[in-house]
């Protein structure tokens, strides 16, 4: 299932995406006389797992909810994700990315943090930062948890992914590179925009062997595949089960393939400015772009 949170007058409104359009989780509750599921958030609907219940919802009901489809084209998309409870990220994780960057292949997982209010939504324009010239784009797969984790074995941690999405990690190297930190250049504003949608782990199935890309104007910058991740996403559940609690809506950025500014020579690195496009495209998962302007 693919899940869409989108803004109706102002409200968000959570749906789910078909191949002919969107349909609110509002009008399956109204029609279906199902209550309770009327304002049902993102968070609401991760925690207490109604993916199987609104799918037989929309089956059982599918010719009375076909009149009621929306066309993407008339949606302001929210972040898939709007407030995740944490947002974890995996530095270095593709092979090739440490490899591009003349950084050593890690040996254990490189943990840091965005703050939960980065996140931004597909074809919302993010602002460049005014104390950095050096921002730089990172196609991501993000992972958001279902239930609950503590001290998950590998073989077990995918049980506790509810889904997957697209994520930019925006990151101001300039900032990221002042000290050992990178808080700094990773938790500027809209700096990690997520989406369109949230793809339910059943649809994926493998989130190991993806497709990932990210194009800027059009051109394509990243070219690779989940596959080359130095550690896995089983994996890397399972390791920050083992030191932290993660909850249901608590999103991870799993890391960059290469491809990124960053990995350019020097004399060749041009860094985004405003009127950029970036388009990241994750195989399953959609497209998320946004586009760049100046903040006052």
């Amino acid at each position: 299932m693919k899940l869409v949170t989108f803004f109706t007058e102002g409200q968000e409104t959570l749906g789910v995406k078909l191949e002919q359009g969107i349909l609110s989780l509002a009008d399956i509750a109204r029609i279906s006389n199902s209550v309770d599921l009327a304002s049902t958030r993102i968070d609401e609907f991760i925690r207490d797992d109604l993916t199987k219940r609104v799918q037989g919802l929309i089956e059982q009901y599918q010719s009375e909810l076909s009149s009621h489809l929306i066309s993407d084209e008339n949606v302001q998309y929210a972040p898939c994700v709007p407030r995740p409870g944490k947002i974890i990220c995996i530095g270095l994780n593709y092979r090739q990315h440490a490899i591009e960057t003349n950084a050593p292949i890690p040996t254990i997982p490189i943990v840091f943090s965005k703050f939960s209010d980065t996140v931004a939504a597909h074809h919302e324009q993010i602002p460049l930062p005014r104390k950095s010239t050096q921002v730089d784009y990172e196609a991501e797969l993000g992972v958001v948890i279902g239930r609950r984790t503590v001290d998950v074995s590998k073989e077990n941690a995918l049980d506790h992914v509810f889904g997957y999405c697209n994520v930019n990690d925006l990151s101001a190297r300039d900032l990221q590179m002042r000290t050992h930190q990178w808080l700094l250049g990773k938790t500027c504003e809209k700096f990690a925009p997520a989406g369109p949608y949230l793809v339910t782990a059943d649809e994926v199935r493998n989130p190991n062997d993806l497709e990932i890309k990210a194009f800027v104007n059009g051109e394509k910058r990243q070219d690779s595949n989940t596959s080359d991740m130095i550690f896995h996403v089983d994996e890397i559940v399972s390791y920050l089960s083992q030191y932290m609690v993660l909850e249901p809506g608590d999103l991870i950025l799993t890391g960059t393939p290469q491809g990124v500014i960053l990995g350019y020579p020097e004399d060749q690195r041009v860094w985004l400015k405003a009127g950029d496009s970036v388009t990241i495209e994750i195989e399953k998962l959609g497209s998320l772009t946004n586009t760049f302007y100046d903040s006052i």
